[in-house]
């Protein structure tokens, strides 16, 4: 790549806030020798900008010989921010690709259908007349022949070794902070009836250990094996047996990975297994998957930078990715947003941990009538943590008849919900869950946001257990601290914009203290700046959408969205790369 070109590749107009200066640390670590560049930008500070100036540097063919690599990848953990790049005309050149299941067929009859569930995926030896304006193959082959290609992380690693999507030059991660965290959930094996489609064909031995893993993962394998064989060698298929030919194919993978890796002397992963016991599910995690990330990531690009807000500690990243500190930079770069503009308020009713949820769900609804008057004319959000907190919640405020302004999703309905939340200028409250990453809330979207529990990696899980056991603290407060950080940048999206943040949990107050030394200089100021608000008193009349004006603004009115069934198969972060090939 050529730093030289950081410049002139930047794709806006004029600067905004630090991104000259980004520009010329980022430029000086690249001329460095470094192979990996660690980007710590504020929230709201142009990241896909600063990414897009980076990708340019790369390799172009006429600057290149036959054997060397050339152009670049963006790609993002997130779908929402794949989205934003999309839309983004500043990024328009950075072509976007996506799963097959997001493409619908053309053909006559079939323009309902998914590409990964068209006739070419279930009819044996078809031959599409019109696979040259297929809206996917179409997409792959641009991508693989521009300079730059757009995708999720779960495309990125589900392409590697593939043909279209050889090793580049640069390779950008935007928001990398949770790349090992994606990477262990990436590469986690669930065995259960769901998701084998062979489970009444087997029986499930107690599994005690990933030794006992390994080798009844060799039998599934087999299994697996003659059925996929007789899917593959059928004339044709229903949607059914698409399907499930897909998923073997996908899991026969997978198993023969944790066997290769769990039996390489020389890999650093450690395989922790879940099993109740004889014939239950069985769930086969992966701690520190350096060598998948290698395969994934690592051998796909000569440089990498890697963008995020809340990258706290690089030696304890870098082992975590499997990087060398020694080939790696942190560029650090200051916020530019003023700080009373971004405040934090202590408003704890308590603490939010399991067994004393019960006393302080009730005192946190409360607290939301109280808000919601406050706020009277303006949108918030609440960062609930969990559906079972969100639904607690949600059914107190609707006792206390205030549930004309609160909108609630569900895992069908999350897209939907967010989109007619986003879209209203009522003054709603949306109870959200798992939104506290990669979501613009500027100015009108939100003025205001609740976190209604510190996000304390969940002690249950076994590779959280064994960090515990060894005594990786700090990483435990690492990992809650960044989804903090990340969640109280969602309100507050430029210099020009305000919001407000409350502190409901009392753990987040400890957490701030035990997590002081990796918080970023521009967070740690917000903290120190925390203050209690003077809030109206209890009175769900006052809050409702039909109140008078008590605060200086204006109530409004809206349909709130109601929960169901959260088992839904297309929120799997995996589900964008199915059928990939």
């Amino acid at each position: 790549m050529d730093p030289a070109r950081l410049t002139a590749e930047f794709p806006a107009p004029s600067y905004r806030g630090n991104q000259q200066r980004a520009l010329g640390k980022i430029g000086e670590a690249l001329e460095s020798d470094n192979d990996v560049v660690l980007v710590r930008a504020p929230t709201g500070s142009g990241k896909s900008l600063l990414a897009r100036a980076i990708a340019g540097c790369a390799r172009q063919p006429d600057e290149a010989d036959p054997q060397d690599a050339i152009g670049a990848y963006y790609t993002t953990p997130q779908v929402s921010q794949l989205d934003d790049v999309a839309a983004d005309p500043l990024l328009s050149d950075l072509q976007v690709i996506r799963g097959k299941r997001n493409y619908s067929c053309l053909l006559p009859g079939e323009t309902d259908t998914p590409v990964d569930r068209a006739p070419c995926a279930r009819e044996s030896g078809f031959d599409c007349s019109i696979r040259h304006r297929c809206p996917y193959f179409s997409d792959r082959a641009i991508a693989s022949n521009r300079s730059i290609a757009a995708m999720t992380l779960a495309y990125f690693m589900q392409t590697a070794g593939s043909e279209s999507f050889g090793q580049r030059d640069v390779v950008v991660i935007d928001e990398a902070h949770g790349l090992a965290e994606w990477a262990e959930m990436y590469a986690t094996i669930d065995l259960r009836p769901s998701t084998v489609p062979v489970w009444d064909e087997i029986t499930i031995p107690e599994i005690d250990g990933p030794e006992a893993a390994a080798r009844f993962a060799d039998r599934l394998v087999d299994v697996c094996t003659r059925r996929k064989d007789t899917l593959v060698g059928a004339e044709e298929l229903s949607i059914a047996e698409v399907t499930e030919r897909d998923r073997l194919q996908e899991l026969i993978s997978n198993l023969k990975w944790f066997v290769s890796d769990y039996r390489d002397p020389m890999s650093a992963s450690t395989w922790v297994v879940d099993s109740a016991g004889e014939g239950s599910p069985v769930t086969i995690k992966p701690l520190a998957p350096e060598r998948y990330l290698n395969h994934t990531v690592w051998e796909r690009g000569n440089t990498f930078a890697l963008l995020s807000a809340t990258i706290l500690d690089k030696e304890g990243f870098c082992r975590g990715v499997g990087l060398d500190p020694a080939k790696t930079a942190l560029v650090d770069i200051s916020h530019t947003f003023p700080v009373e503009n971004r405040p934090l308020y202590d408003v704890t009713q308590g603490k939010m941990t399991y067994e004393h949820r019960d006393d302080t769900i009730p005192e946190v609804a409360r607290l939301l009538v109280r808000l919601l008057a406050k706020h009277d004319d303006e949108k918030g959000i609440v960062h609930a943590h969990s559906y079972a907190i969100a639904e607690r919640l949600a059914d107190r405020l609707r006792e206390f008849g205030v549930d004309e302004r609160i909108r609630t999703h569900d895992s069908d309905d999350r897209d939907a919900q967010l989109s007619s939340w986003l879209a209203t200028d009522d003054p709603e409250l949306f109870v959200s869950v798992k939104m506290e990453e990669a979501l613009d809330l500027a100015d009108d979207r939100a003025r205001w946001q609740v976190l209604c529990k510190a996000p304390y990696p969940n002690t249950r899980d076994s590779r959280v257990a064994r960090r515990l056991e060894e005594g990786q603290w700090g990483w435990y407060y690492r990992t809650a601290l960044k989804t903090v950080i990340q969640a109280c940048g969602r309100v507050v999206r430029s210099p020009e914009d305000f919001g407000r943040t409350y502190l409901a949990d009392s753990s987040l107050i400890d957490l701030f203290d035990r997590s002081r030394g990796a918080m970023p200089d521009w967070f740690t100021a917000q903290v120190d700046r925390m203050s209690s608000p003077n809030l109206p008193a209890f009175d769900p009349g006052a809050a409702s959408a039909d109140s008078d004006d008590t605060n200086g603004g204006s109530g409004g009115s809206s349909q709130s969205g109601r929960r169901s069934s959260r088992s839904n198969p297309d929120d799997h972060p995996l589900a964008d790369v199915w059928g990939t090939d």
